[in-house]
């Protein structure tokens, strides 16, 4: 009996420390990429921003992405994949304005996308 409550609460809370550690791991994901995103941001709205600087935001996508797809599901990554790809397209095509709006939801995709697969009370119930 005691050893039964005792692995039990064991498991419990093995569970609760793996939550809590992908929790910090998706957050610092999305962390550095929401910086990358913002910059290119800050250059489109400068109008400097050229193919590379695209490229590179999505270069850094990909490698992110290639680690999160155990955690978050495909349709959330290919929104992302999606606003992206139609950013980089305009950016390199010159239109700074489109490529804008596209970026603006691109920055609200990537700062609540980490808060709908956190360790919290709403998420779990």
């Amino acid at each position: 009996m005691v050893k039964s409550i005792i692995y039990t609460i064991t498991a419990l809370l093995a569970c609760i420390a793996l939550f809590v550690g992908v929790d910090i791991y998706i957050n610092n994901q999305f962390d550095e990429f929401h910086d990358a995103v913002e910059t290119l941001y800050k250059k489109t709205e400068a109008q400097t921003a050229n193919r590379e600087d695209g490229y590179a935001v999505r270069e850094m996508w990909l490698d992110k992405k290639s680690k999160l797809h155990m955690f978050i599901p495909h349709n959330d990554i290919s929104y992302v994949d999606y606003w992206l790809s139609e950013a980089c397209g305009l950016i390199y095509c010159g239109d700074y304005e489109l490529a804008l709006g596209k970026i603006e939801v691109l920055r609200e995709i990537v700062k609540n996308l980490p808060g709908a697969y956190s360790f919290k009370l709403e998420n779990v119930l």
